[in-house]
C-alpha cells in the first residue's frame, strides 16, 4: 500500500509556514528550555512500514561550513533530526551523546537541526551543553524533512543500514539509554533489503504541530462499500 506523501507544492508551503512559526522569535522562549525537556515522556514509537526505503540525496552543514552528503555515506547511520525550539528533541540529546559514545565504529550517529536559523542558534546550543560525540551537523533549507514528506514530526530518528537503505525510524523522544534500544540501533549492521520505488500520492501527510513537536496523520478515506454490502 503506498505510503502517505504530501504533495510537492502543499508540503513546502506548509511545512515552511509552520516551521517558520516554530522558529521565530515567539519561541526563543523555548529554546535550551532544560526544564521543559526534563518534564517530557520519552514514548517514541518504532515504525518499520519504511523499511528498505533509500536514504535521501541531502547534503548537510556543520557549525564549520564543511557539507556532508548523506547519500555518500557507506556505513551504518542513526539520522536524527531536532530543532533547538523542540522540547522532546533537547530530552533525548544526552542519550543520545552516549549512544553514540557506546557505539563508536559500529554505527554512526548524525543530528542533524532544523532550525531555520541556523548556527545562529544551534552553535550557542552546543557550546553550552558540550556533547562529547554528537555532531552539529545544520540542514538550514529544510531538505532533509522534505525528503521525508515535508510534514516531519520532531524529533524524527531514521536508522539506515551500510547500504543506505532503512532499517526504521522512531516517531518522537526516544529512550536511547536502554539495553533494547542499543539492540535495535545494532540492527544496522545486518542488510536489509531495499523497497521498490513508490510514487508520492496526493495524500496529506503528518502535520507539525507548534507547540509540540507532535503530529496529526491525515485520517485515511473510508472504502467504498462493495455491492454486496450495501
Amino acid at each position: 500500500m503506498a505510503k502517505s506523501r504530501l504533495s510537492c507544492l502543499a508540503c513546502a508551503a506548509l511545512f515552511a509556514g509552520l516551521l517558520s512559526a516554530c522558529d521565530s522569535g515567539a519561541r526563543q522562549a523555548a529554546q535550551g528550555d532544560d526544564a521543559a525537556a526534563g518534564a517530557v515522556v520519552l514514548d517514541g514509537l518504532l515504525d518499520r512500514s519504511f523499511t528498505g526505503e533509500p536514504r535521501p540525496a541531502v547534503t548537510v552543514t556543520d557549525l564549520e561550513g564543511q557539507t556532508l552528503d548523506l547519500a555518500s555515506l557507506q556505513e551504518p547511520v542513526l539520522v536524527n533530526l531536532w530543532a533547538t525550539w523542540c522540547a522532546p528533541c533537547i530530552a533525548e540529546m544526552p542519550l543520545l551523546d552516549d549512544l553514540a559514545a557506546d557505539l563508536d565504529g559500529q554505527v554512526r550517529v548524525l543530528t542533524v537541526s532544523m532550525d531555520l536559523r541556523g548556527a545562529e542558534v544551534v552553535g550557542p546550543f552546543f557550546a553550552e551543553r558540550q556533547f562529547t560525540h554528537l555532531p552539529g551537523w545544520m540542514d538550514q533549507p529544510n531538505d532533509l524533512a522534505m525528503a521525508y514528506g515535508g510534514g516531519a514530526v520532531l524529533p524524527l530518528t531514521i536508522l539506515y543500514d551500510a547500504n543506505g537503505n532503512e532499517v526504521w525510524r522512531v516517531i518522537g523522544a526516544y529512550d536511547w539509554s536502554t539495553a533494547e534500544a542499543r539492540e535495535e540501533v545494532l540492527e544496522a549492521l545486518s542488510p536489509v533489503t531495499p523497497s521498490p520505488r513508490v510514487e508520492p500520492s496526493g495524500d496529506v501527510g503528518p502535520i507539525i504541530r507548534e507547540n509540540s513537536g507532535t503530529f496529526t496523520p491525515r485520517e485515511a478515506s473510508p472504502a467504498p462499500a462493495s455491492p454486496a454490502t450495501r
